[in-house]
């Protein structure tokens, strides 16, 4: 009988060493950041609206319009 069929290893937790608890603890903080779904037109119209802030800044030039 070999000795092979007797040896069993345990489960290594990637997570055991305490970082689990970290990640935790950081996803409860308040500017924690999260994935949200976001349709679309509603990330179009953020954009637009960024748009239109930023041309509004003195300094805004665009080379598309170059002469």
């Amino acid at each position: 009988m070999s000795l092979f069929h007797h040896i069993s290893f345990q489960e290594v937790d990637p997570l055991g060493d305490g970082l689990r608890e970290e990640i935790i603890a950081e996803q409860q903080e308040p500017e924690a950041m999260t994935l949200e779904d976001v349709d679309a037109g509603t990330l179009s119209a953020y954009w637009q609206d960024v748009e239109k802030d930023i041309e509004q800044d003195p300094t805004w030039f665009r080379f598309d319009n170059e002469e």
